[in-house]
């Protein structure tokens, strides 16, 4: 190879082919970073369902619907009686009510579709949080403000370390509250 080819390479193409590279690179990972943290999935519901409705202007308390989340790990999706509980007196004529009536009678479950799940490798445990005072509307958004539900936080690593290195910053309204556990075993069980 000739010395004016091989300096070619290095002084052009070399350079050339690394800033392509770390460009891509770095387009590809902020372009795609909200679909890597879920931020902004909010997946079409088999029913209509307005937490901006009953959360937010009928004042249902979040724990009316998820009654698991202050003694277990999940917060879990109401059963269908669950809606029931109002629905079978409370617009009723409504479409969607008639459908979800149906499901009622008929003792079928609503496939909902998950919005907020971390991986299946991370332990998480809802009680533990909502016990120590800590709001839903800390890691889920405003959902009373959410015509649909969709996820607003990141559910990654780095974000739950965040809050528990630094949960004094995070949670000010929370005299009492002690940073939360750093070791890998904490999560990863």
């Amino acid at each position: 190879m000739k010395k004016t080819t091989l300096d070619y390479i290095l002084k052009v193409r070399v350079p050339v082919t690394l800033f392509i590279v770390v460009l891509a690179f770095t387009l590809t990972y902020y372009i795609s970073r909200p679909e890597r943290d879920s931020i902004g999935y909010a997946p079409e519901q088999p029913i209509p369902f307005s937490h901006k409705l009953h959360a937010g202007e009928m004042l249902i308390d979040c724990q009316y619907c998820h009654s698991t989340v202050t003694n277990s790990r999940f917060a879990t999706v109401p059963a269908v009686g669950v809606c029931m509980n109002c629905h079978s007196v409370a617009r009723k004529n409504k479409e969607d009510i008639i459908k979800l009536t149906q499901h009622y009678e008929q003792n079928k479950a609503l496939t909902w579709k998950r919005v907020h799940s971390v991986p299946d490798f991370a332990y998480f445990n809802h009680s533990v949080h909502v016990n120590k005072g800590i709001d839903c509307a800390e890691c889920h958004g405003r959902i009373k403000d959410m015509e649909v539900v969709q996820q607003v936080s990141s559910f990654t690593m780095g974000s739950c370390l965040n809050c528990h290195r630094n949960a004094h910053d995070k949670l000010p309204q929370l005299k009492n509250i002690n940073e939360g556990p750093e070791n890998c075993f904490a999560c990863h069980r």
